[in-house]
């Protein structure tokens, strides 16, 4: 089986389940010496291909039962854009494994996905899985919601916050809806898809926690479970792409304009598609994972 993506946040993590299965794994990146896994295994293979380079792909695809393209891009940058990573790459890539003779195609998406939306990135992920049916007949689209977990650049950034600052601001009024979900209860929803472990014909599946928070929610949630006092303020989404813009501009990134064009739109579970708990998963909370990051920042890891 090929990931493709397999040293990033969540293709790390789908690597390290199918390695648990006994699953011969190849994990193709551009930089597999970046591994960060924290589990000490390792693919069976570690493959250095680039998506964007369509011989490479076909080389790194080629005997493969299944792909999973778990390849994310949340800023721009020269030759690498939205529409050339989500859309043109992935179509390159769902060519070359059917090509290959793969059986089975995974599509890592996101909820709110929409090849008509005025988002860049948005519509990027959308086109991408329009572009991925396309040329891989049957091919399974993965959405998860905001993915959490302990190296995670959301959930693990608002508790560092609002342990440091007496103010914390909003995007927005703080209304916008979010079902966080755990990043490892996404990669076993995502291994037990690759490897057929499912009994509904479903092709498209959103994979969320158990429970909905408006932002507002959630910074006081999070605030709540580590004793740490905050006066919430209200930002103008305005304010926030603009200071997106200047920021994006900056060697190490901490806010980007898709980040502040996804905080726009709710980001909750659709009710008539499968998800998590149709693949024998139960979601956890919010409450476990935030004493998990709190654990690894106390212990420094």
């Amino acid at each position: 089986m090929t990931v493709v993506g397999g040293t990033g946040f969540l293709g790390r993590r789908i690597v390290s389940r199918l390695l648990d299965r006994a699953v011969d794994v190849r994990a193709v990146s551009r930089h597999p010496h970046k591994d960060k896994s924290a589990s000490g295994k390792r693919p069976s293979q570690q493959i250095e291909a680039d998506i964007l380079d369509p011989s490479s792909i076909a080389a790194a695809v080629a005997g493969s039962r299944a792909v999973v393209n778990a390849v994310s891009l949340y800023v721009e940058r020269g030759e690498q854009t939205f529409e050339r990573v989500h859309v043109e790459a992935a179509a390159d890539l769902a060519t070359a494994s059917r090509h290959a003779g793969v059986e089975m195609f995974v599509q890592i998406s996101g909820i709110g996905a929409d090849p008509k939306s005025r988002s860049n990135y948005i519509r990027a992920r959308g086109r991408g899985e329009e572009v991925v049916k396309a040329a891989f007949p049957g091919a399974v689209i993965v959405r998860p919601a905001v993915m959490a977990g302990p190296d995670d650049l959301f959930i693990t950034t608002i508790a560092r916050l609002v342990q440091i600052l007496p103010i914390y601001p909003l995007f927005g009024e703080g209304g916008t809806r979010l079902q966080p979900v755990y990043v490892e209860d996404v990669a076993e929803a995502v291994s037990r898809l690759a490897l057929g472990q499912h009994s509904t014909a479903a092709s498209i599946f959103e994979c969320a926690g158990p429970r909905i928070y408006s932002y507002r929610e959630l910074v006081r949630q999070i605030a709540s479970q580590l004793k740490a006092r905050i006066v919430l303020v209200p930002v103008p989404f305005a304010v926030w792409g603009i200071l997106a813009t200047a920021t994006e501009f900056l060697p190490a990134v901490s806010l980007t304009r898709n980040q502040v064009d996804l905080m726009r739109h709710d980001n909750v579970a659709a009710k008539d598609l499968p998800g998590l708990e149709e693949l024998g998963i139960e979601p956890r909370g919010l409450e476990e994972l935030i004493h998990m990051i709190d654990h690894k920042a106390r212990a420094g890891t």
